[in-house]
């Protein structure tokens, strides 16, 4: 006699759907399914005596509840080594955002520096640009005198040329006094 044939019997005239016990003891293993109910069979009633159900049903409780604490362990334990993976990743994606932050941080410095670089070569070309408007202006203001000046020494050239007129005909009449006077005398 097997250790699971005191239920053979019994189970094929119960109204379990034609499921034995044997199946059941096997289908306990996955980790989903609790522990059995207890039938007439392992609580002693039925036509065995009560010593045999209790000495077979301990065994296949100890057997199923081991395969249970088994499959639970097992499960425990890759949920554990998941939990550590993703607590992994969760430190590998908080590196990342950091390295990713202090990128940034260094990028927003570069770029401030380079703005106010920018801002220091604007105001340099806003001053230069100034400044050449300023000696258009004092150029201009130069061009102005210098024609200015121009005009006033035209017309001192042409007044000292009336001048110079005016002169050598003095001197030409002063030269005919002087001519006519020394032929008359």
């Amino acid at each position: 006699m097997g250790l699971f044939d005191v239920f053979k019997d019994k189970d094929e005239d119960s109204d379990n759907g034609g499921i034995t016990e044997e199946y059941r003891s096997e289908d306990t293993s996955s980790s989903f399914e609790s522990e059995p109910e207890p039938t007439e069979e392992t609580m002693g009633g039925g036509d065995a005596p009560a010593e045999e159900t209790t000495s077979y049903a301990q065994p296949e409780t100890a057997v199923q509840s081991q395969l249970g604490i088994e499959g639970l362990m097992n499960k425990r334990f890759k949920l554990g080594e998941a939990i550590d993976y993703v607590g992994l990743m969760i430190k590998n994606l908080k590196e990342k955002r950091t390295n990713l932050v202090k990128s940034i941080e260094d990028e927003s410095v570069d770029i401030k520096n380079l703005k106010e670089k920018l801002t220091k070569i604007n105001q340099f070309i806003q001053e230069e640009n100034d400044g050449l408007q300023e000696l258009t202006r004092k150029r201009s203001e130069v061009e102005k005198d210098a024609d200015d000046v121009g005009s006033i020494v035209y017309s001192l050239r042409d007044k000292i040329t009336e001048i110079d007129k005016i002169v050598a005909d003095e001197a030409g009449k002063i030269k005919s006094f002087k001519n006519s006077k020394t032929g008359s005398s």
